[in-house]
């Protein structure tokens, strides 16, 4: 199993909703992630930079900035879309990050 590490960027003044977004995350989409190997997944806010940082397991083929193929993906990019960087398509602008340190 890998884990996964990335930041992307939120919007200035959307930290609460975006929190509200993910507290009432699809439950279709949850499923998604979990049925596509994806678990352990959080996500983390350094509220002075608006820096969004993501860590996840995962034991399939696809991160779950992989799943992007999908119609369920593609509508859940749309509906974050307003409140984060994106890339042309709507998807988040990630950033992967290196491990540099683990401790089990």
């Amino acid at each position: 199993m890998k884990r996964l590490a990335f930041k992307m960027r939120l919007k200035p003044g959307f930290a609460a909703e975006y929190r509200k977004r993910h507290d009432e995350i699809w439950p279709q989409l949850s499923a998604l992630l979990k049925d596509s190997g994806i678990s352990d997944y959080s996500i983390f806010l350094d509220e002075e930079t608006n820096s969004l940082f993501a860590v996840q397991k995962q034991q399939g083929q696809s991160s779950s900035q992989e799943l992007g193929s999908t119609e369920l993906v593609r509508r859940w990019w749309d509906y974050m879309a307003d409140i984060m960087e994106t890339n042309p398509d709507k998807s988040p602008l990630s950033i992967p990050l290196t491990e540099v340190f683990h401790l089990d």
